[in-house]
């Protein structure tokens, strides 16, 4: 009896399709090429693996908030700290509860975080990096730096077979740092839709905004190379009970240019409370169907009032926010609308207490 020879094609065919097999009963959900393998395992996972997620930063005044927030809606959270002594922190604020674990991984290596994310089904990034020595507490090397930890962090979550989906904490920011519109009588809308001009950033010397555009714009390259779904949150100036103490560089350094944004209607703040509901609301729809970006605030600065109440509130000269000598009928250029949040957050029961405080527009 003869040996009968396939064609070389049909051979790598067949190996192909086992490959696809052996991965797909592995678990491992994604390819390169942004594909989806609904394996039988991803059926199966039960409620408690779905409830594990992680949060860089979680010492951070954003971090520990949403890491508060999941604890209520019973997700068991992992915390990344960059410290060994930001342990003892978290063990303080923790009260030692046994869903929320704490490990220290560096955002400067891949295979660190990789390690840390695994067994995690989710992802909340919300770290920035801060130079104590800059004027402002971030100078333009810091942007580069922000951008290349969020690039390790996105990696590492398509690395790690358990990671389905990333919430990262953008910053308005990247949203609103504009060319001029033409004068037409009526403002132009800012929305999810709408991105900030790198040239602009870097000629304003806007090093936070060229930050979080930078880090923004790899993290959606490296989702939709990878398949990982992906949600990014777009904050305004974060305020909150002791928020001066915990948070004045990230502040200090969101404020440059922040009589420019007063005069076009987009300085705006958001309750820290709030915005961590809003990760949780938002993550949870990413699980569902959801993805893409959301713009996020409470409140639009709009009077000198209102201005002088914030500058008191965050402990700076209120000539920081606004000129006192701008016309008093000067036009808005711009409006702020983050309705595509308040639509989500209507539908969410998470959501649904902001919005009966009034505190989403």
């Amino acid at each position: 009896m003869g040996v009968l020879f396939r064609p070389e094609e049909t051979l790598v065919s067949e190996l192909e399709q086992l490959r696809r097999k052996l991965v797909a009963c592995g678990g491992i959900q994604r390819r390169k090429d942004g594909e989806e393998f609904k394996s039988l395992k991803s059926k199966l996972i039960d409620d408690a693996e779905q409830k594990v997620v992680c949060v860089t930063s979680g010492v951070s005044f954003l971090g520990s908030a949403i890491v508060n927030e999941l604890l209520v809606h019973g997700y068991s959270v992992r915390v990344i700290v960059d410290n060994p002594e930001d342990v003892n922190k978290l063990d303080e604020t923790t009260c030692g509860r046994p869903n929320v674990t704490v490990v220290v991984a560096k955002l400067t290596d891949v295979n660190s975080l990789v390690e840390a994310f695994n067994g995690c089904r989710g992802v909340f990034h919300t770290s920035s990096s801060i130079d104590p020595a800059g004027l402002s507490g971030y100078t333009k090397v810091m942007s580069e730096v922000e951008m290349r930890s969020t690039e390790n962090v996105m990696e590492a979550c398509a690395r790690t077979e358990t990671v389905r989906n990333c919430v990262l904490t953008s910053s308005l920011l990247a949203c609103i740092w504009r060319d001029q519109p033409e004068s037409t009588g009526t403002s132009r809308v800012v929305d999810h839709g709408c991105w900030s001009s790198f040239q602009l950033c870097q000629d304003k010397k806007l090093w936070f905004a060229l930050g979080k555009l930078k880090s923004e714009k790899v993290a959606w390259k490296i989702a939709q190379e990878s398949g990982l779904k992906l949600a990014t949150i777009c904050s305004p100036l974060i305020t909150g009970s002791n928020f001066h103490s915990r948070n004045s560089t990230p502040t200090m350094a969101y404020l440059k240019g922040a009589r420019e944004m007063y005069k076009n209607g987009l300085l705006a703040t958001v309750d820290v409370t709030k915005l961590a509901k809003a990760h949780v609301c938002v993550y949870e729809e990413l699980k569902e169907t959801g993805s893409g970006r959301y713009i996020c605030f409470d409140r639009v600065i709009s009077t000198v009032d209102e201005a002088t109440k914030l500058a008191a509130e965050i402990r700076v000269p209120v000539g920081t926010i606004v000129e006192t000598t701008l016309p008093i009928n000067s036009p808005i250029l711009f409006q702020l609308s983050n309705k595509k949040v308040s639509d989500l957050m209507s539908r969410s029961n998470v959501g649904r207490s902001c919005l009966n405080e009034n505190r989403f527009y």
